[in-house]
């Protein structure tokens, strides 16, 4: 919730929240005020009544939603000038999943998510909002055809796919172009037309019994070996 009042106050439109937390919320409460926007504190209850689930942290801002920005070609490249690495998701079907990868985004310093325009891609919901733990406040979303995505990214990005059955071990190393990394669906991951499409694809080899992570392990994982600085 702090992240976003930090990041986009005009969204929230109405806060409630428990006993425990009225100092705390104190700052958020006085900008309400000020926009002329409701708040009140509940009981337990009603939190979680308001809340649909019980895992609300003792507060509950109800906030419009961000809209979906066009994925534009301009744009892209002069993304690349900060170097920094972005994501595709294409068919990451749980919204936590899609909340744990855009906190392990943002804690890397990433600024960008691409998701793929498919039925089966989750959205922003109340789910990944929660497991994000303000990491989507901190992210641009963007959303594209896969195909449309990337033709407009490949002239300033190395397209990178990920596989559980081939791959390197390890991101090749290189300073023409920043990464974008593709993250396939939970179950089929990527089809093999968007692989034929990587300049690149990479895994993590298994050292034990288990043969594969959680989208959302792997994902942190593969960020962590495109921003650590020996990776430049």
């Amino acid at each position: 919730m702090r992240a976003l009042f930090d990041c986009d106050p005009g969204r929230v439109e109405r806060l409630f929240f428990e006993l425990a937390f009225r100092t705390d919320l104190d700052p958020f409460c006085r900008a309400l005020a000020r926009a002329h926007k409701p708040y009140r504190q509940v009981g337990s209850a009603e939190l979680a009544r308001i809340a649909g689930t019980v895992l609300h942290g003792g507060a509950v801002a109800i906030a419009r939603p961000r809209p979906f920005v066009d994925l534009d070609p301009k744009a892209a490249r002069a993304w690349a000038q900060d170097r920094k690495p972005i994501l595709i998701l294409d068919g990451i079907g749980n919204p936590h999943n899609l909340g744990a990868i855009a906190r392990s985004a943002a804690f890397f310093g990433l600024a960008r998510i691409v998701l793929a325009n498919r039925p089966d891609q989750a959205l922003p919901s109340d789910a990944a909002y929660r497991v994000a733990e303000g990491g989507l406040e901190y992210l641009a979303l963007y959303r594209a055809p896969l195909s449309t995505a990337l033709r407009q990214l490949r002239r300033a990005y190395r397209i990178v796919g990920t596989s559980l059955a081939k791959g390197a071990a390890q991101i090749a190393s290189t300073v023409d172009r920043p990464v974008a990394l593709i993250l396939g669906n939970e179950k089929t991951g990527l089809d093999a037309a968007t692989l034929a499409l990587c300049d690149e694809v990479v895994r993590i080899p298994s050292a034990g019994p288990v043969q594969s992570l959680n989208v959302a392990s792997a994902a942190a994982i593969l960020i962590y070996m495109l921003t650590r600085p020996s990776s430049s």
